[in-house]
This record gives structure tokens, sequence and C-alpha cells, in this order.
């Protein structure tokens, strides 16, 4: 019963936040919930790919077009219609909406990690307990399984995993003499001297837009701001160590040395081509978008460690990663579910993401001798699974997201972002983003602490 109120909670919160239409038409609809009432089975996957149908299938991931292709080879009566949202939070925003209006969202669609526990919230995800998807355990990494099998069900299977690491640029290194950083003070002196030599040249871009990447980078530098245990929740965003990386990151804003060209614009993958944007702490996913969005740059690129804060035992944190989910207004989910199934647990699916520079969540590709020693044309012969391995075996552990992520996300720009275009302290806009949370969280029926 409390469940319920929190979802119809949570559900009216975010619909306010939109369009206004209402996330709680979308709770109360029943009618969507009701074309997914059927449990199904394991059976009925079966009986549904070879019967056939038709299913729309969202996501931004680079090789989804090869991977369907893939499918519609193995199971030619399926048709799948791919839509490309273009990166997660334009996607997050238009499932959002189709939710709210009770109709037009796909029968599968790609969810953060990060975003999973509000679309289960707001009850708009499909429980594939019953089509024996718990069987699958196994074949992932602890961390990405546990994101998708939470709640007392499972709601997706993991596609990826985005353990953080360095890209850097190593032909402008070069040119302008700089060392690889392995702290962030060192990283902010190679800032300083790039963007000292040439205006044009930073050593990253954020412009404080992306709670995605500002939340990895407090988890990195050992932040534990949320804390959720059922409908208790606490947000501490003055702990030590979120206040580590506010206070690193102000020099980088005070002083100009970051681009602040939004992440997955045109102009922001035409500074990756080009080198202007010289380094990027980012997940083990960016590989394949550099190569799909930032063709120019083969051959200049390089991956290390993340820089650390004191230069000790290396340390990183999870950025991004996703999961495929299928939507409860799927009007076959048996067929969604086969698809998911096929997309994000055959090799045949997994050997074309991994073709296009997709990092796993499975174990056997992690730990494989190909996958290793796998050499990057891109990144001039790198092995670089090796460092990203290494990334993903060095990820700090304790991190938990906000029960209602999403929505946090969508102020951050409004509130820490803020403190990017004033050149206030990072720290205020922390505070300020702390306060809408609290009070968010309270309103939707949870007991929010400080």
């Amino acid at each position: 019963m409390r469940k319920r109120t929190l979802v119809r909670g949570i559900a009216t919160g975010a619909a306010a936040l939109l369009i206004g239409a209402g996330l709680a038409a979308c709770a109360g609809d029943t009618d969507t919930g009701d074309n997914a009432a059927d449990p199904g089975s394991a059976d009925a996957i079966e009986k549904a790919l070879e019967e056939g149908g038709e299913l729309t299938y969202w996501t931004w991931t680079p090789s989804a077009e090869a991977q369907v292709a893939a499918f519609e080879d193995a199971y030619p009566n399926v048709k799948v219609t791919v839509v490309n949202t273009g990166g997660a939070n334009d996607n997050n925003l238009k499932l959002q909406n189709a939710i709210a209006a009770g109709s037009g969202a796909p029968d599968v669609v790609q969810v953060e990690y990060q975003s999973l526990p509000q679309f289960i919230l707001s009850d708009s995800l499909l429980d594939l307990s019953a089509y024996g998807f718990g069987d699958l355990e196994d074949l992932y990494t602890p961390g990405p399984w546990g994101a998708v099998a939470q709640q007392g069900g499972i709601w997706g299977l993991p596609q990826d995993s985005g353990p953080m690491a360095l890209f850097y640029n190593k032909r402008v290194f070069d040119e302008f003499g700089l060392e690889v950083p392995t702290t962030w003070d060192e990283y902010i002196e190679a800032g300083r001297k790039l963007h000292a030599a040439d205006s044009d040249y930073y050593i990253t871009n954020d412009a404080g837009a992306d709670a995605g990447f500002g939340t990895s980078m407090i988890w990195q530098a050992g932040g534990r701001p949320f804390q959720a245990d059922g409908e208790k929740v606490t947000v501490n965003l003055a702990d030590e160590g979120t206040q580590k990386w506010a206070t690193k990151w102000d020099t980088l804003v005070q002083e100009g040395l970051m681009s602040q060209i939004p992440g997955w614009t045109d102009e922001w993958f035409a500074g990756l081509a080009n080198g202007t944007i010289a380094t990027l702490p980012i997940g083990a996913w960016m590989p394949g978008v550099l190569e799909s969005g930032a063709a120019d740059g083969a051959g200049d690129w390089r991956v290390a460690p993340m820089p650390t804060y004191d230069g000790g035992a290396a340390v990183t944190a999870e950025n991004g990663g996703s999961s495929e989910a299928v939507t409860k207004q799927s009007k076959n989910p048996a067929l969604a579910a086969g698809f998911l199934k096929w997309l994000n647990s055959s090799e045949d699916s997994i050997d074309v993401f991994l073709e296009s520079g997709g990092f796993p969540a499975t174990v056997a590709d992690l730990t494989s001798d190909e996958f290793l020693n796998y050499e990057s044309d891109y990144f001039g012969g790198q092995k670089i699974n090796e460092v990203l391995v290494d990334a993903a075996n060095s990820v700090s552990t304790g991190w938990q997201y906000l029960p209602w992520q999403s929505y946090a996300n969508s102020i951050y720009a409004d509130t820490v972002g803020k403190a990017y275009l004033d050149k206030t302290s990072i720290a205020d806009g922390l505070a300020a983003w702390q306060q809408q949370n609290v009070a968010y969280g309270n309103e939707q029926g949870f007991t929010v602490s400080e």
C-alpha cells in the first residue's frame, strides 16, 4: 500500500516537471499495464519469436542498427524499428513524456542504470522475472546485474558498464609537451599549460549540465552524498568527498580552463575530432562513441587510468552504463522480452556490440584473452581494454543514487550548472541542488534527512 503511494507521488512530480501532463496518468493507466499483465514464461518468448511481429526500440547505442540487422537475420519474422534518441537525457525526457501521455513508448528502451529506479517506481517497466531472466544472472558482473535486479524484480538486462578512465589526445599532448597526469593537481597544471599556449585548446569540457558526470566525479572523490534505505533517504552534498571534487573543479571553472561546450553536440564531437578538447574523464563505453562521432581523431586518442587525488592506489567510479528494458506499454511483451534477451545475452549480438567499441557487462568477455589483447586502430594500436578492465576492478564501493535520480538530474543545470555560468562556488550550487532535492523527496512521500 505504501509503495503504491510512493509510485503515485513520483509519477505526479515528474509529470509536473516535464510537460504538466502527468505521469500520474501513467501510474493510474491500467490499460497499458494490462497489456503486460500476462506473466508470460520462457516458452512464451520462443513462441513469440517464431510467430514474429513488429517492435520499436529506442536507444543511442552506436551498434544498435547493426545488432538489429543481425537479430532480423536470425528471426526473419520480426521487424524492429530503431529510433536513435541521441543520448540519455533526451531519451529519458522522451520516455517520460510518452509514459505521461499513456501511449507512444517503445517496446524496448535503453535506460541508464541510474535512471532505472525512477522508472521502476513509476510502474513503467515490465518485471522480466516470469520470462526466466533470473537464470541469466551469472552471465553478468555483479554491479550491472545488481542495477537491473532490484526491488524484488528483474527490470532489464545489462548492456554495458562504465568504469571511468582518462581519454586523452596524444597528438595534442605531444605537440604541447604535456605529460599524462596521474593526479588532479597535475591535470589542472596540464590545463593551464595547454590553454596558455593556445587559447583554442582546453583540457576538457564541462558545461555543468551533466549530472551523470558530476555525480561520477563525486563518487571517484569519495563522496557518498545519497543514502537510501527504503523510504528513508539522506542527502548530504557537503560531505568531504563531494567538497574535494567541487574544490578542484572550481579551479578549472574560475580560470576558464575548461570548454563549456555541452556534450553530445556537433560542436563537442568537432572538438574531440580536432583535439581542442584534449581529454575526457569518462566511462569505458567512450571508444565506440569516439569512433563513430569523432572519426577524424582516429590514431590520436589514447586511454589512461583516472587521475587520483593523492597519487596513490587506482580508484575510479562508474559513469553511465546502460540496460535495456521492456516498457509496460508494449503490445507484445513476450516478443519484446525475446528481442531483449537476444540483444544483451547472445554471443552474436555482443560480438557486434564489441566491434563498435562497446564495453561489455558480461563476465566471459571481460576476462577473455581476445578482449584484453584487442588492439584498437582508433587508439593507435593501444590495448585499451587492459586499461579499461583495470578500471572496472578499481571502482570504489558504497555509492547509491537517489530514488528520484532522473528528476534530480533534470534540475542539476539550474543549480550546480548556474555556478559554472556565474563563476561562483560549485559548493553553493551543490547546496542549492540539495535543497531542491530534499524538498522534492519529502513531497513524494520519502523521509529525507540532510
